[in-house]
């Protein structure tokens, strides 16, 4: 299976060798590595690996636990193919050439592009700031694998943002900027892994493709959660 391993290693030569020589003899067939962040004397990255189903992944944790300096924050199962460069303007593109579908392309997208379970577009009632906790939102649009019903967070269309539920749940956040339209995503924590929470590249990167959209799907948004209109006899 494919698993996203985010590290967080000292910013200095070697460090970054010792991870993955200790990934290769764990059984990890690295596929690709992304910095997230370098900052202070640390970086922050993420392995997307091939895994042994059968192998598990506590001799991964300990292994890299022995190299000084290195904390796991997280390894979860990644849904699709790693990410390359394009796939965003790629995106894009698909919603610009079928409008009509835009919001539902793009909900079924991101999961892939963001290592997450599932997406949601969930419409936040127009008297939202009046509501306890900003709570009411329903669902526009969810993703094949979201639950049913999704267990969507206290949202609010302000800005993009990170957050994590009482159940371990880790959700990004972002608003298409009209209609009470707001993107949310998520990945669960599972009885034998535990996922990174959503770093602030990744929100931004969500948050980037959720104004592109809304640019090009423009009025189409507005009818999103509206109730039917029933014909007259």
């Amino acid at each position: 299976m494919l698993l996203r391993v985010r590290v967080t290693l000292p910013d200095r030569p070697g460090t970054l060798g010792q991870v993955a020589r200790t990934l290769g003899v764990s059984g990890a067939d690295i596929v690709q590595v992304v910095v997230l962040e370098r900052l202070g004397g640390r970086a922050v990255d993420d392995f997307t690996v091939v895994w042994p189903g059968a192998a598990r992944v506590e001799r991964l944790l300990a292994g890299l636990a022995a190299i000084p300096g290195v904390r796991v924050d997280g390894v979860w199962r990644a849904i699709g193919a790693p990410t390359t460069t394009g796939q965003d303007a790629e995106l894009l593109a698909q919603v610009a050439a079928n409008p009509a579908d835009g919001l539902a392309t793009l909900v079924d997208a991101v999961p892939g592009l963001l290592a997450a379970d599932w997406a949601v577009a969930a419409v936040v009632p127009v008297d939202w700031a009046s509501r306890s906790g900003g709570g009411g939102a329903t669902v526009g649009y969810a993703s094949w694998r979201a639950p049913v019903p999704p267990r969507l967070p206290e949202v609010t269309p302000l800005r993009g943002r990170s957050m994590t539920t009482p159940d371990g749940t880790h959700h990004a956040i972002a608003p298409f900027g009209r209609a009470g339209l707001v993107l949310v995503v998520a990945r669960e924590r599972s009885e034998t892994l535990s996922a990174a929470a959503f770093h602030s590249t990744e929100v931004d990167r969500l948050t980037q493709l959720v104004r592109a959209c809304a640019v090009i799907l423009g009025d189409r948004l507005d009818l999103v959660g509206a109730p039917p209109v029933v014909a007259g006899p």
